[in-house]
């Protein structure tokens, strides 16, 4: 089953630092996801200065339980970058 997921960072000032602090281990824990066809796309939502303040992914886990305790204990959740998530179905139509 396919989600979309919106991840937003905190907005207080010590956000974009956890970032960049959990952010080597966050991109090596997608990376084992995408070679495991898991990881469809993903990538870093942008303030109008470039600045980055959350992630959108789009995952194919068989249920929403495998994919909510991935994002439980990935680094941005566990590092605490990710203030708040929004997760919902979805169904990827085109794909390059």
């Amino acid at each position: 089953m396919q989600f979309v997921v919106i991840a937003r960072d905190g907005s207080d000032e010590k956000a974009l630092e956890r970032r960049m602090k959990a952010r080597e281990a966050h991109l090596a824990n997608v990376a084992k996801l995408k070679d495991q066809g898991k990881m469809l796309m993903g990538g870093a939502m942008l303030d109008d200065t470039g600045k980055m303040i959350g992630s959108v992914m789009v995952f194919d886990f068989p249920d929403r339980a495998q994919l909510d305790a991935w994002l439980k204990s990935d680094p941005y959740s566990t590092g605490g970058v990710w203030q708040s998530m929004e997760v919902n179905s979805f169904r990827v139509a085109v794909k390059n």
